[in-house]
């Protein structure tokens, strides 16, 4: 009789557990097929930007995405716009990856090279003399003006010793015995030597002079970032180009975003893309540059793209040495899309500007073919790719947060028994 009580004791418990944990699945699954809102984590569809442009998407976009050029127009799902959804700010441009947008970047592109166009040697202009300077001056058959000279070395010359000749001053001027002190700031070698020749006729018959720059120190390139030897190059009477200051900065690190390579000169920054320049055949000693310029050769690191959302190894992708990286490149170093949880249609590349405004750009992804498109659609510093999650993920997700307190609430249930 005992083990027929207990037996149908242990029955009801068994039916009401069972109970309780089909009323709590029912309610999960309602909450799943609302539109799993409970979901952990990101999700495009959640954006109220997105939200916004659901209504006016084009008939062949993807669900959630709306073509660029629609307008705003409320929700359809019934939510309510948010406080911050001002006109100015609504819709968020969502551009789908196409050829035709390929085409657009590569007419930007050659576009931006061919601004660099100023840039192109002009016709070889002489050196203008500037103060720090050092000039080597020889009067022939005056042999007691040589000695005059400042640092004249009455012994073999060491390496740490000033080069000999005579230096001009702060103002721009050279002060040489019974000439005086002439203004040579701006002339050439050769206008100086006349100005010096034309100063000693007063004092010699027909004096014979060589005058030439002994030391370059009045005009400078200075060269910073990834290079092996940054610092300034001193500009002489050769014109410096863009590869010279290169090659004597002893070039690029192994760090180095060989497509980065900023020109400022006149406070005006100027992007030179050098490994795309050698791609087409153009060659950087074209550019050449002018004393006060600055070079500013960026790191790799500095131009990463992030990788998240279902992926195999969210990480920051970065851009080959000759700094490039596509959407197929950063997909490739994240380890590609995760098979079983992504959403191959929802595949989004997310860029800003500076007023802040981001452009979204988006690739349906389920056909191989698209990754073509993917192998020829840059990307830009600072990116966000974000693969987004199919609708059983979400759901999951759901159960795995609310299976634990269904158990929790049956094992109550049980011990009350």
């Amino acid at each position: 009789m005992k083990t027929s009580n207990v037996s149908t004791a242990a029955g009801a418990r068994r039916r009401a557990v069972h109970a309780i944990r089909t009323a709590s699945l029912a309610t999960l699954a309602g909450l799943a097929l609302s539109g799993c809102a409970l979901a952990p984590g990101m999700r495009m569809g959640d954006h109220p930007f997105v939200r916004e442009l659901r209504a006016t998407r084009a008939p062949d976009a993807a669900p959630g995405i709306a073509r660029a050029d629609a307008p705003a127009h409320p929700a359809d799902d019934g939510a309510p716009a948010p406080a911050d959804a001002s006109p100015a700010r609504l819709p968020v441009p969502i551009v789908q990856i196409d050829p035709q947008l390929i085409q657009r970047q590569r007419a930007e592109k050659a576009a931006a090279t061919a601004a660099l166009s100023a840039l192109d040697a002009p016709a070889a202009s002489r050196y203008r003399i500037g103060p720090g300077d050092v000039l080597q001056i020889t009067v022939w058959d005056h042999p007691e003006l040589a000695a005059a000279q400042p640092g004249s070395p009455q012994t073999p010359p060491r390496a740490a010793d000033p080069v000999a000749g005579f230096v001009v001053d702060d103002r721009g001027n050279l002060t040489f015995p019974y000439a005086g002190k002439l203004k040579v700031a701006g002339l050439s070698a050769a206008d100086a030597q006349a100005r010096v020749t034309q100063a000693l006729a007063r004092v010699y018959r027909d004096p014979q002079v060589t005058l030439r720059v002994a030391s370059y120190r009045s005009q400078q390139v200075y060269i910073d970032g990834e290079v092996h030897a940054p610092g300034a190059q001193a500009v002489n009477d050769v014109p410096m180009t863009l590869a010279d200051a290169l090659a004597r900065a002893g070039g690029f690190t192994p760090a180095a975003d060989q497509s980065d390579v900023t020109l400022v000169r006149d406070g005006v920054p100027m992007r030179i893309d050098v490994a795309k320049m050698i791609r087409e055949h153009r060659n950087p000693a074209d550019i050449v540059l002018r004393a006060g310029d600055l070079l500013k050769i960026a790191a790799r690191d500095d131009n990463g793209v992030y990788v998240m959302g279902e992926v195999n190894r969210p990480l920051r992708a970065l851009p080959k040495r000759n700094g490039r990286l596509t959407l197929g490149d950063a997909l490739l170093q994240a380890g590609s899309i995760n098979s079983n949880t992504a959403d191959a249609a929802q595949m989004f590349v997310i860029r800003g500007d500076a007023r802040g405004t981001p452009t979204v750009f988006h690739l349906d992804a389920r056909s191989p073919v698209a990754m073509v498109l993917a192998n020829e659609f840059e990307l830009e510093p600072n990116d966000t790719v974000y693969v987004d999650g199919n609708g059983l993920v979400r759901f999951s997700r759901v159960l795995a947060l609310l299976l634990p307190s269904v158990n929790t609430g049956a094992a109550a249930a049980l011990a009350t028994k």
